[in-house]
């Protein structure tokens, strides 16, 4: 800086006693002396000032480029802005008056003044009447005093651009006469700053009512007394907007939301608690993730810290439970605002109902997903072709079916594999006639050999068009060999079934000759003793092939599956004391012991079919019986296990015989096959005892076997064990109540009876057994006699062969229910020879009351005639 020559006493008055900044300028701006006060002015220190010339620290709005053209005037006062290196540019007052310096050299002298308190009071403390009237003419705004009393005083000129009236026609009105009604009752007055503005509805001069958000605050004016100051601002598209948003956003099931970050406040629009379980309540406040359900928040947590770090948006889909039980699937979307520096500062987003889109979504899916496995997973052959005929597409088994892969296939004409050319007239046949695809009955494999097929075709419709077909191809050539072999077994079976009913037929038939005119002769007291042994040997000789018989048809009707199992109460002990009763004789003729033990815990009453029951246990004891000589057999029952309602026995029947040979065990059970194979034979029988044991067994929920492990070298003899499963009961069935009751009562006396029989030794055995009881009998041989007879006139019950000449008893039975009414009508009771699957069921069809089947035995007869006629 150059050195000037000036007298100390001016410095010490300039830079010592002076608060103002005062410096030295050339005449081109530079600075040759300078005070502390000029310094702090501009926030520099000397150094730095004299850096610069004056005129560029002068703000760009008051340019002073050209300092030399101040010095004509020789003073230059003026308010400018001055750069401060700290607070930007400063107001200021500057004096430049032009100076001689002893050297002649003009100079400036510079006084500079901060105003900028000064300019902030003087802006601070204009008048508040008239900030009020710069807002008031220029807002768009209304504002508004009334008094205590509620009436308008003073209103702003906006009042006349936003509701049409001057602010003299409302002065003196009520405020009723602005407001809508429903509003004016909820007119919330405020008594400070901050409160929220209401939504009211004001008239317009037109009689509309327009929507504002106003905010009326209590204030006193200079005298003390209570005013009311309102801010009205317009808002009646803003909130048709709303409106037509808030619309939207309900039909479309979307609530939005925002974040704020900074201040972690969370708000929710309306909508967002319609969506969820959330509660609108003011005085709660909510976390972005209350939006998620509880099981969901964990992963959504996550989804929104990997949002912030990464910078990216957010979508998150998840489920909540609602309080009636069903589930909603909701969508949330985020969007993340950052600041400069590129942290996040706010999130706004939308929480979407996607309920109905995601089960469009998963029927969709589930339609493709059935589409794809039906065809993937199909067990028939399945081709998409083109109307043409041209193959598109095909499954896996069309590959197997033809030989073909698929890609080789696509784009072949189907005619290749039907060998037919005729493929595009038979596709467009289906269309109208579904018999068309029968057409389609056999396919021609890559190596030339045929598959007879099933085919169904079915038209490919796309937006109401058919654009191609499905071809659906079944190779059912091993599906006929099946049905020839099976249609082979079917006549198999039903010649064995008319064989077994042919012979059943011929032999119960003189079989009821023998067996029921011995039961007549043995009930005669005049018999010698030698008599009645001769009539015993007949007896039990007729016993012995009725079983012969009665096993052949017991085990083909168990072996075709149609066994029905009785349900009623059993006495396990007293099954096994009347098997073992009516064995005994046999058992006391060679001297074995017979013994029985049953474990406390066996239930003494159970539900099961005791006949089946017995039958095994007597083809089991009477096998033992046959096979042993010396020693005993022994019979045992305990229970395994016991369910709610059912419980399981174990029974062992041991004998001290010759014993099985372990290698012949498995042979034991087969049909036909006789203990005795092995040994010398001693005994008669069939061989199906066993087999018939096993089924039965097995029908009852059980097993049977022989075990060898409870045998011994110092005890032969074989143990047969079988298991069975039957049901609680505690209680009788009120029908076996009444059976027993039927039993115990005694017929009416003198039953008229007629008798259809054509065979002259069955008419015998039955008039026989019906006289000595004392009923009257008539006899009639044919089918055509016997609806004469029924017809002309009364019977108690009709005693009907099945087979007669001319019309048999199911015929003649239909006859005779159709002509007589029910209380004039007999109780007809089928007698036949047939004892065979659905004998029974087509007697009851017939309109037959009951069934027994040949040979008869008195105490056949006399139960159905105590069911029917009781005392």
């Amino acid at each position: 800086m150059p050195s000037v020559q000036i007298p100390p006493s001016i410095f010490e008055q300039l830079y010592l006693g002076s608060s103002n900044g005062m410096a030295l300028l050339t005449a081109d701006g530079q600075w040759l002396e300078t005070n502390d006060a000029m310094c702090r002015i501009f926030g520099l220190s000397k150094e730095e000032l004299i850096t610069y010339k004056f005129q560029d620290l002068v703000s760009p709005e008051n340019p002073m480029d050209n300092m030399e053209s101040y010095l004509i005037s020789g003073t230059f006062e003026s308010e400018l802005r001055l750069f401060h290196k700290e607070r930007g540019y400063i107001a200021a007052c500057i004096k430049l008056t032009r100076v001689q310096c002893p050297d002649n050299i003009p100079n400036f002298f510079l006084q500079a003044t901060d105003i900028t308190e000064r300019k902030a009071a003087e802006l601070k403390y204009l008048t508040l009447e008239q900030q009020y009237r710069l807002i008031a003419e220029y807002s768009h705004d209304i504002f508004g005093i009334s008094s205590a009393d509620e009436i308008f005083r003073h209103f702003s000129p906006s009042i006349t651009r936003t509701l049409g009236y001057s602010p003299e026609e409302l002065i003196g009105k009520p405020r009723s006469f602005l407001y809508h009604p429903d509003d004016l009752r909820k007119l919330q007055i405020s008594r400070g700053l901050g409160e929220p503005p209401q939504q009211m509805r004001l008239r317009h001069k037109n009689g509309k009512f327009l929507w504002f958000e106003l905010i009326v605050t209590l204030i006193q004016d200079e005298e003390q007394n209570d005013i009311y100051f309102g801010i009205a601002r317009e808002i009646t598209e803003r909130k048709k907007s709303q409106h037509i948003i808030a619309e939207a956003h309900r039909i479309a099931l979307i609530g939005s939301w925002e974040w704020d970050i900074l201040h972690d406040e969370v708000s929710f629009s309306d909508q967002i608690f319609h969506l969820t379980n959330l509660k609108c309540e003011n005085d709660t406040s909510y976390q972005i993730t209350d939006l998620v359900d509880p099981s969901s928040r964990p992963e959504f947590e996550r989804t929104i810290e990997k949002s912030l770090i990464q910078g990216n948006d957010f979508d998150f889909e998840f489920q909540a439970a609602q309080e009636d039980r069903n589930v909603k699937h909701l969508h949330i979307r985020g969007v993340v605002t950052r600041s400069n520096d590129g942290h996040p500062i706010k999130v706004n987003g939308t929480l979407q109902d996607i309920t109905q889109r995601r089960l469009v979504e998963l029927k969709l899916q589930e339609t493709v997903e059935r589409y794809t496995s039906l065809k993937k997973y199909n067990h028939d052959a399945i081709f998409s072709l083109t109307l043409e005929g041209n193959i598109i597409n095909a499954n896996v088994m069309a590959q197997e079916l033809t030989g073909y892969f698929i890609h080789e296939m696509v784009g072949m004409h189907f005619s290749r594999f039907i060998a037919r050319k005729d493929v595009k007239q038979v596709l467009a046949a289906s269309l109208k006639d579904s018999s068309a695809e029968k057409l389609i009955d056999k396919m021609v494999r890559r190596d030339g050999h045929e598959a007879e097929v099933l085919t169904t075709i079915a038209p490919i419709i796309i937006n109401n068009e058919n654009v191609g077909f499905y071809i659906i191809a079944k190779d059912i050539t091993e599906q006929k060999k099946l049905m020839i072999a099976k249609e082979t077994a079917e006549s198999t079976n039903k010649a064995k079934s008319e064989f077994l009913a042919m012979m059943s037929h011929e032999i119960r038939t003189p079989m009821n000759g023998v067996i029921g005119m011995t039961d007549l002769l043995m009930e005669s007291p005049s018999l010698s003793a030698e008599q009645r042994e001769y009539l015993e040997i007949i007896r039990k000789s007729g016993e012995t092939l009725l079983n012969i018989i009665n096993d052949i048809l017991d085990f083909s009707k168990i072996d075709s599956g149609v066994t029905e199992l009785a349900e009623e109460p059993l006495d396990v002990r007293a099954c096994i004391f009347e098997s073992v009763d009516l064995l005994s004789p046999k058992a006391q003729t060679k001297q074995l012991e017979v013994s029985f033990s049953m474990h406390q815990d066996v239930p003494p009453l159970i539900y099961g079919d005791s006949k089946r029951l017995k039958q095994v246990l007597m083809n089991l004891i009477g096998n033992a019986i046959k096979f042993t000589d010396k020693g005993g057999i022994s019979i045992s029952v305990k229970k395994l296990a016991q369910a709610d309602n059912t419980v399981q026995l174990m029974f062992k029947v041991k004998d001290t015989g010759i014993g099985i040979p372990k290698e012949k065990t498995d042979q034991l059970f087969q049909p036909f096959y006789q203990l005795d194979n092995f040994m010398t034979r001693t005994s008669e029988g069939t061989g199906l005892g066993l087999a018939i044991s096993k089924k039965l067994v097995n029908l009852m929920g059980g097993n049977i076997w022989v075990d060898h492990e409870d045998v011994h070298e110092d005890s032969p003899g074989s143990t047969f064990v079988f298991t069975v499963t039957f049901k609680t009961a505690g209680y009788f069935d009120a029908a076996t109540q009444t059976a027993a009751a039927i039993e115990q009562a005694a017929p009416v006396r003198n039953i008229k009876i007629l008798v259809a029989e054509d065979n002259k030794i069955n008419q015998l055995v039955l008039v026989k057994m019906l006289e000595n009881q004392g009923h009257t009998i008539r006899i009639v041989e044919g089918g055509n006699e016997v609806v004469d007879a029924a017809l002309t006139e009364s019977f108690d019950i009709i005693f009907m062969d099945v087979h007669m000449p001319g019309i048999n008893g199911l015929e003649a039975t239909t006859i005779i229910k159709d002509n007589l009414s029910p209380d004039q009508c007999p109780i007809i009771v089928a007698v036949t020879a047939n004892a065979l699957k659905g004998d029974r069921e087509k007697c009851i069809e017939a309109g037959m009351d009951d069934y027994i089947s040949k040979p008869i035995t008195n105490q056949a007869v006399n139960e159905v005639i105590r069911k029917f006629f009781v005392r």
